[in-house]
């Protein structure tokens, strides 16, 4: 699985027109991120950052925004089964963190966060004779998902932290893929 190009990413997480337009086929994923953030994309900036991280990343990420809020003892239960498939990526602790995102329907911070690592692999429809695995841009839907009612816990303050929680990652941009160093 390769990363999508800068375009691609920008598509599949449907960012606005005006986002879309700062952006050029040439440019690597740390500059079109950067290029939303200084034109004052931010939200558009954390959809585009999300999808372009590896997958594991965008969890891990998702994660490390969530320990640096107040949230409900919910919230850190999806938290929780999100960073146990961050540290040991096996079939159960994915399979326990989209059951956790299906039972609160997909609807809080933990739920979102919790389906980021539920999205990662497996199978969408098992009750079909032949596997359906998730495209791969859920992941990113889900981590942003998460990241983004993040933000919106300040409402007055919800651009600011977007561009706060896409700063903390930018950096992540530049790690190769297959490097898990870091996550932890």
């Amino acid at each position: 699985m390769s990363a999508p190009s800068v375009l691609e990413a920008a598509r599949q997480m449907r960012l606005s027109i005006r986002a879309q337009a700062c952006l050029r086929p040439s440019m690597v994923s740390r500059a079109a991120v950067q290029a939303l953030l200084d034109a004052g994309h931010c939200a558009d900036a954390l959809s585009l950052l999300g999808r372009l991280l590896p997958r594991r990343y965008a969890v891990a990420w998702a994660c490390q925004c969530g320990r640096r809020q107040t949230l409900d003892e919910h919230d850190r239960g999806g938290l929780a089964l999100a960073q146990a498939w961050v540290r040991d990526p096996v079939e159960a602790h994915r399979a326990a963190a989209l059951a956790f995102a299906k039972m609160h329907r997909y609807q809080t911070i933990g739920a979102w966060t919790a389906a980021a690592a539920g999205w990662t692999g497996g199978n969408l429809n098992p009750d079909h004779e032949r596997p359906t695995p998730p495209p791969d841009h859920l992941t990113a839907i889900a981590a942003t998902a998460a990241v983004t009612y993040m933000a919106a816990l300040v409402p007055a303050q919800f651009d600011a932290r977007c561009a706060a929680f896409v700063c903390d990652a930018l950096g992540l941009l530049s790690v190769p893929e297959g490097i898990d160093g870091g996550i932890r």
